[in-house]
């Protein structure tokens, strides 16, 4: 008995299409291999290098010195799975889960066992538990502090839940909490989860919902999820039916396979995407921003890059932080109760060659954004009152935050009246909550009057003649680059867009014609409830073959 092996080498670089091949007919071939050629009609050649083994058996065939062997070369690969295979009951082959992912090509070196584990389900949940309770615990403490602070937060002989001190806040780098090397690691694994589930599953799942795939026996056909029987019917009207419904119909001769909403298969692998597409955003955000907090009297001016800081390894400075910002004015408006509504700042931005190149008010949630940065307004106080003494000035006295209980804010200023050689200093005190109203005491600390600013209506104290000329406040404002917003924003929206999708359902429709009778059967991977009534619907649509008789022959007439 001869055993013959073929060993056929084509070059990578190129997919050959050969329409039609030649029979390669020869002696029974030498021990050496050989190097033959196949050529087509339209001069396309395959190189073959053929070797052959030969083993003898007790009985040697009578035809050995003539000894032909044939070699047919397909057209293209195949699209269309057959029965048999194992597309047919939507299990993925082995072999296509091998073959699949193109786009993750360098998982392909990782070994499969370090795959399987990152694919793992309850590992992935846990992964995402643990993102979710860091991300809570960054809400807890505060973060970007002082050691100073965490110290007195957290002692060592007052530890939080008897073992939570500053020691753990600091040298896990809870204080930065989303920069900090744990919690970018567990968003690491997590990222790494999700490519892993989409290289192993959803690709493979997707690559076998695209295939083509007849059931050639009534029997195969049987074996889905919802089957019924068409006696006198033709496949073809059922195909015609299936279109009409928005399938995509493929026919084989007796055999009729159709699927729609194959996009609801895409949908899994869209939600992974925009899940690592959130992820990244926000670690650049993290790691890639820079942020600052000024408060700037008004009429005064400050330096864009003075006030950021880089909050991660991944910052770099634009161009724009030599912006020069100007407080042009600072408002504010109250309630009839005499509480603060809003506060306003007008700003004005120029260039490093003094042009100014914008112009804004901006409040409470409406903030300016130039060159990358953005400017929130956060906070207003007190920063100066002018006051006439004696009709002289004006003076520009300095206001100070006082603590008091509670959230209200109050601020004073000390205007001396006497010698202020003495060790005793007297004089003025006047204090302050808001814009609207100053109240002003004596030296002896008792109360004299309430004077609104610039109302010209001089107070006399122990004296002294005083006029509140103005309250001058100052703006709070935080600035900030985030460059992983429009990543994040991206993220969201395609997280919502593929939510919807995923929600479609992937209905696949076997059929075959056996005789007149049409047998049908198909599955779905939602709308499980529903599709059995659809699919009756469809197929009552179908029209029935009704044999007509022959016309029976007249009857003779002779004459």
């Amino acid at each position: 008995m001869e055993t013959l092996s073929l060993k056929i080498t084509t070059p990578s670089t190129s997919k050959l299409s050969i329409p039609r091949t030649h029979p390669v007919k020869s002696p029974i071939f030498p021990s050496s291999p050989r190097n033959y050629g196949i050529c087509t009609k339209r001069h396309l050649c395959l190189s073959l290098k053929i070797g052959c083994k030969l083993g003898a058996s007790a009985s040697k065939s009578k035809n050995e010195g003539s000894l032909t062997s044939k070699i047919q070369v397909p057209e293209e690969a195949p699209l269309v799975a057959e029965e048999g295979g194992t597309t047919g009951n939507g299990k993925v082959p082995a072999k296509l889960k091998a073959n699949a992912g193109g786009g993750f090509g360098v998982l392909k070196r990782l070994p499969r066992k370090v795959l399987s584990v990152l694919s793992n389900l309850p590992l992935a949940i846990g992964e995402m538990f643990a993102v979710a309770g860091l991300m809570a615990l960054g809400t807890v403490i505060d973060q970007g502090e002082t050691p100073d602070y965490y110290f007195q937060k957290y002692p060592e002989d007052n530890p939080v839940l008897g073992i939570f001190t500053w020691r753990w806040v600091l040298t896990l780098g809870f204080d930065h909490m989303f920069s900090s090397p744990v919690f970018l690691g567990t968003l690491a694994l997590l990222g790494a989860s999700l490519m892993a589930c989409t290289y192993t599953t959803q690709i493979p799942t997707v690559k076998v919902a695209r295939r083509w795939s007849f059931l050639h026996s009534g029997e195969a056909i049987r074996k889905q999820e919802f089957t019924d029987t068409l006696p006198r019917a033709s496949i073809q009207d059922l195909g015609v039916i299936l279109t009409g419904a928005g399938y995509e119909v493929f026919l084989k001769g007796p055999s009729l396979y159709a699927f729609r909403g194959l996009a609801g298969r895409f949908a899994p692998i869209g939600v992974h995407l925009a899940l690592l597409l959130i992820m990244a955003g926000g670690t650049l955000s993290a790691t890639g921003s820079f942020k600052g907090t000024v408060t700037v009297p008004q009429g005064l001016n400050f330096v864009v890059g003075d006030v950021l800081g880089p909050s991660g390894f991944l910052s770099t400075p634009a161009e724009s932080f030599s912006t020069e910002v100007h407080v042009n004015r600072f408002s504010m408006e109250y309630y009839d109760s005499g509480e603060v509504s809003q506060f306003r700042t007008d700003l004005s931005l120029f260039d490093i060659d003094g042009k100014e190149v914008m112009r804004k008010t901006i409040s409470v949630n409406d903030p300016l954004r130039y060159g990358g940065f953005t400017i929130y307004q956060t906070d207003w106080s007190i920063s100066a009152l002018q006051v006439l003494k004696n009709d002289e000035g004006p003076f520009n006295l300095a206001m100070a935050p006082l603590k008091i209980n509670g959230d209200k804010k109050l601020y004073g200023t000390f205007l001396p009246v006497g010698s202020t050689d003495s060790p005793n200093v007297k004089g003025i005190s006047m204090l302050a909550r808001d814009l609207q109203s100053i109240v002003l005491y004596d030296k002896e600390g008792k109360f004299v009057g309430v004077r609104r600013p610039n109302s010209k209506l001089p107070i006399e104290i122990d004296g002294t003649k005083i006029d509140i000329v103005d309250a001058i406040g100052s703006s709070g404002l935080d600035l900030k680059t985030d460059p992983g917003v429009p990543i994040v924003y991206a993220g969201f929206g395609a997280l919502m867009l593929t939510t919807c999708i995923s929600f479609l359902s992937h209905a696949q429709i076997w059929a075959f014609q056996d005789g007149t009778s049409v047998v049908v059967g198909g599955k779905t991977n939602r709308a499980k409830v529903e599709f059995p009534d659809e699919m009756n619907s469809l197929l009552d649509r179908v029209p029935e073959i009704i044999e007509s008789s022959k016309p029976k022959q007249p009857d003779g007439i002779c004459g």
